[in-house]
């Protein structure tokens, strides 16, 4: 089936008593079992499974083209359920580009009992200088946040398995609407579902998406049900109905990010913009050979300091200045600002989400903020 065939029926299923067309909400915490003391409905606690869930993680480990998927409480649940399955000393390659949740958990969650080093993964020679004797992971975020920086995943993946080490692509900035990374031979996926997954600004979720149901799976999924960090059902239920629509809305925020992208870099008042579809950025071969599509996140350097950075963000009217991604409406954010003091985010640099309003709309509202400064 086709991706937008997926999206629409891979999370859904008649229900058997009502007969309703949509799947209905099982708010249940627990199962009966049978007769024999087994359970025939599959299911035994809320914890450890549940049906809007089940079918949640049907159609998300589909559309990545994955075997099967675990679904989390929020995105840094999900990355900290990997980072929980490795084995005490381990060392972690991850990008010097990086969402900084992430990034602060294994700094503070796991220091001293993982090791890890951050590394320019867009030059492959420095991800091959940081392997160690006991590097087991590579974390790879393409296109990273905030820069927009790509990793070569074939290439990165080569290197790693060549070592022995797992790889997992944070795949929340791309969708598998933009890029496939277990086709490209990584060993897991990652989504914050709270972005475009969501797409609404109104759920909270992760997921963990796996080729292979092997004993790595095996204990991600152990983590999943003892540590408890699951989605409530109607979470499930409201991503599922919002993944219906995943496919069209990309496609419309990776057509405003790209007009939205070449107006900045016309623009007077604006220095670098970061967006793989511009044939300015330095590894735009690398995305078009890469990625489906570019996405609809991109950032951009005013020309000055964080004051005019601020003004802007600060004039928009459209644009919400606000954190996360992925919604329907348009965000801007003063991404230094929310990184905290040992950020590396350029202070003069402004992560956008490009939402989907009528792309004038956006490009007048932004016009006017330069003009401010």
């Amino acid at each position: 089936m086709h991706i937008e065939t997926i999206a629409i029926h891979a999370g859904n299923h008649i229900d058997e008593s009502s007969k309703a067309v949509i799947q209905p909400i099982v708010m249940s915490t627990t199962f009966e079992r049978g007769p024999d003391g087994e359970y025939p409905s599959g299911f035994i606690y809320g914890r450890a499974g549940n049906p809007n869930r089940a079918l949640l993680e049907n159609v998300l480990a589909k559309l990545e083209l994955g075997e099967e998927a675990a679904a989390f409480s929020s995105g840094n649940a999900a990355g900290m359920a990997v980072f929980q399955s490795l084995k005490p000393g381990t060392h972690i390659i991850a990008p010097d580009d990086m969402y900084h949740g992430l990034r602060n958990q294994l700094k503070t969650l796991f220091a001293g009992i993982l090791w890890f080093d951050f590394v320019d993964q867009s030059n492959p020679e420095m991800v091959q200088q940081a392997i160690k004797p006991h590097t087991g992971l590579l974390w790879i975020e393409t296109p990273s946040n905030p820069l927009l920086k790509l990793s070569n995943i074939t290439g990165l993946v080569k290197i790693a398995h060549e070592n022995n080490i797992k790889v997992v692509v944070d795949n929340t900035f791309a969708t598998p609407i933009c890029q496939l990374p277990l086709t490209l031979g990584a060993d897991l996926v990652m989504h914050s579902t709270t972005k475009y997954f969501g797409g609404h600004s109104d759920i909270t979720g992760g997921v963990l998406i796996t080729p292979v149901k092997d004993d790595w799976w095996a204990r991600i999924r152990q983590v999943q049900e003892m540590g408890g960090a699951i989605p409530a059902p109607i979470d499930c239920y409201m991503l599922t109905r919002s993944i219906k629509t995943l496919p069209y809305r990309m496609r419309g925020h990776v057509n405003n990010a790209q007009l939205f992208a070449e107006f900045l870099e016309n623009h007077a008042k604006v220095g670098q913009v970061m967006y793989p579809g511009l044939p300015s950025h330095p590894q735009h071969q690398l995305a078009k050979l890469q990625m489906l599509a570019f996405g609809g996140m991109l950032s951009f350097t005013v020309k000055g300091g964080a004051d005019e950075a601020r003004k802007v963000v600060n004039t928009v009217k459209i644009f919400t200045q606000a954190t996360s991604l992925g919604g329907v409406e348009s965000l801007i954010e003063h991404r230094a600002s929310v990184e905290g003091p040992d950020t590396k985010t350029p202070k003069n640099l402004l992560r956008v989400s490009v939402g989907l309003e009528h792309i004038d709309d956006l490009i007048e509202d932004m016009s006017a903020a330069l003009a401010a400064i």
